[in-house]
């Protein structure tokens, strides 16, 4: 996982290693790990995601499988335009 802006701030890291084999399943890691970090499970819930530097669009997170070694990059809102 690789988190920007708020994100990053709010995870307290830039990137580390999960391994799931869907979105779903690697956020699901996320916030288990991060139970203790709210404003990061908040965000979750409003960020973009890419995978591989393709966007997941509005597709259910259970059904974008990933594969090793793919880069999930967190993006919150942007304000700006």
């Amino acid at each position: 996982m690789r988190y920007w802006a708020a994100a990053k701030s709010a995870a307290g890291r830039a990137e580390e290693a999960i391994e799931a084999a869907t979105l779903a399943g690697a956020l699901a890691a996320v916030r288990a790990a991060h139970a203790d970090r709210p404003e990061l499970l908040r965000l979750l819930g409003v960020c973009s995601f890419l995978l591989d530097g393709e966007q997941t669009g509005g597709r259910d997170h259970a059904g974008v499988p990933l594969s090793a070694g793919w880069t999930v990059e967190v993006l919150p809102p942007f304000a700006g335009g």
